[in-house]
């Protein structure tokens, strides 16, 4: 989810938490729990600070150890025990289980977008990617708000946030029959599909939908229940070529594979060497794809400059990789 839903859900749980009667017991404990759990809740993010390096770099690890089962772990750990230092009043073994499940909570509802986690890493680097949610669901934060200003106005917070879960579980759940549904009709139309990429929108009624078959790659959108086959492309595997090869080598490219589950690849002879360009098709926007990695190369297969992440006009990527060439 995005940052903004991740505090509303950490507050949210601050709220929560005052049902626990050793946390509600005093206000210096429900202060503490309410700030560690809201810093909880954005723990798993802090490698966001991994794009003051470089894309490549953000784009491999985002997503990735800070939100893998040792970490889930380590976080609430060094987070309850820095809260625990300063307000030693409070109960460790409360403020260590709120705050897990602010980290915890974290993790398990980025799963549900189309980006995902690697949650189950180090026993399992595969991304979770269910596709359900939105990486911002209108509803998702505007019930925080509603429920914030209720407890603004006298609602007991506690019951008040329990009710908030309770319905949103159920809306996670209609969300998941739903997009079973479409993954459904897709495979209806495709038996012989190998796989579906599946992305949700602002709009309830609409997907974006990958079909992936053993000859071709379909860009579909689902809308209002009817497949809506948007460009078609041949299923190429990356072939063992020397200038593909050579681009692989590249970090940009590099990250940009470890993270893309299906693209489509092209390789271009320019004025001055090679370009190699992989295309993410899972975020088709107003007939753009913005997901992109690019390398190029001169005639002796040289890279001479590269680029990898969201762009959405082709000007701002010709600035990029004029910035990145190696002079």
């Amino acid at each position: 989810m995005d940052t903004a839903t991740h505090v509303v859900m950490g507050v949210g749980l601050g709220g929560l938490a005052t049902l626990d009667p050793i946390v509600a017991d005093n206000s210096a404990s429900m202060q503490t729990v309410m700030v560690a759990v809201i810093i909880g809740s954005q723990a798993p993010d802090f490698d966001t600070i991994l794009k003051l390096k470089n894309n490549a770099v953000y784009i491999r690890y985002h997503r990735g150890p800070t939100h893998s089962i040792p970490a889930m772990l380590l976080w609430p750990l060094v987070l309850a025990g820095t809260a625990y230092a300063f307000s030693p009043e409070v109960s460790f073994l409360h403020l260590w289980l709120w705050t897990f499940l602010a980290v915890f909570l974290h993790v398990f509802v980025d799963i549900f977008n189309a980006y995902g986690t690697q949650a189950l890493s180090p026993f399992n680097k595969r991304w979770l990617a269910l596709g359900v949610i939105n990486i911002f669901d209108p509803l998702i934060f505007f019930s925080h708000i509603i429920a914030f200003i209720l407890w603004r106005y006298g609602s007991p917070p506690g019951v008040t946030f329990l009710l908030l879960y309770a319905v949103l579980a159920v809306y996670y759940m209609w969300r998941c029959l739903a997009r079973n549904k479409v993954l459904q009709q897709a495979e209806q139309f495709h038996p012989g599909a190998t796989h579906l990429f599946i992305s949700p929108t602002f709009n309830w009624n609409k997907w974006h939908l990958v079909i992936r078959t053993p000859e071709r790659m379909h860009v579909t959108e689902v809308r209002n229940g009817r497949l809506r086959y948007l460009e078609s492309y041949p299923f190429e595997p990356i072939p063992d070529h020397e200038i593909i090869n050579k681009a692989r080598q590249d970090k940009n490219l590099a990250a940009f594979l470890s993270f893309s589950p299906t693209y489509r690849w092209v390789v271009t002879e320019i004025e001055n060497g090679w370009e190699v360009k992989f295309i993410d098709l899972r975020y088709r926007s107003k007939g753009y794809y913005p997901f992109v990695a690019v390398v190029r190369m001169d005639p002796d297969f040289t890279i001479y400059t590269s680029y990898t992440g969201w762009i959405y006009s082709d000007e701002t990527l010709e600035k990029k990789l004029k910035q990145g060439e190696k002079l």
